[in-house]
């Protein structure tokens, strides 16, 4: 694990110990339950990202073969707040660092997506291949988008979260582990965006 990364320590738990602290009393059943275990909560899960790795929700992304260290990462942003979606911040809450691994190795062991049973646009998928070219995404994300560490696997996932995080990159309402994503989108179409994610929907 990467030095700069803790999944630990004072300064990441201090937002749940905050809402432990200020809700009290009143939340004792909501935190009871938290208390489930991995394969207690794991069924919901799937639930909404598939049990085969394939979303088959709107706008929920497919999560087979993600990254382990990625899908730590972001559910410690969960559990923290520091990205905010009510289901997800739920879910998250309450997890030990050591489940949050857990979590993630489940995950990383599901099948890949597979991408969309249709023949691509081939004027499309060249307009992305020449923004994935220009704006080296396939060397954070790798050729095959299968990504690295803490870089996500992209490949196959659902074209209509892959537009939606990329407008959030672009907006500012999602943020990365730096600047980069932001740094890259800023000057990218919203017509750019839906063809790469188009492309990047359909990789084989």
């Amino acid at each position: 694990m990467p030095p700069s990364v803790h999944l630990s320590g004072p300064r990441m738990r201090q937002p749940l110990r905050n809402l432990i602290v200020t809700l009290g009393f009143a939340c004792f059943a909501t935190l009871s339950a938290s208390a489930q275990t991995v394969q207690e909560r794991l069924p919901a899960c799937l639930a909404c990202h598939g049990d085969t790795g394939q979303s088959q929700n709107p706008g929920v992304p497919s999560l087979g073969a993600q990254q382990s260290f990625y899908v730590t990462v972001q559910l410690l942003m969960f559990r923290e707040r520091m990205r905010v979606a009510d289901p997800m911040n739920d879910m998250a809450k309450g997890l030990s660092d050591d489940d949050l691994r857990a979590f993630a190795d489940i995950i990383a062991k599901l099948p890949a997506p597979k991408p969309p049973d249709d023949t691509p646009d081939a004027a499309r998928v060249e307009r992305a291949r020449a923004l994935v070219s220009q704006n080296h995404c396939n060397v954070c994300h790798t050729e095959s988008f299968a990504g690295q560490n803490n870089v996500p696997n992209i490949a196959d996932q659902r074209e209509d979260y892959l537009v939606k995080a990329l407008r959030g990159y672009k907006d500012n309402s999602r943020h990365g582990y730096d600047g980069t994503m932001a740094e890259v989108m800023n000057p990218i179409t919203d017509e750019q965006i839906q063809d790469l994610a188009y492309y990047i929907a359909r990789v084989k």
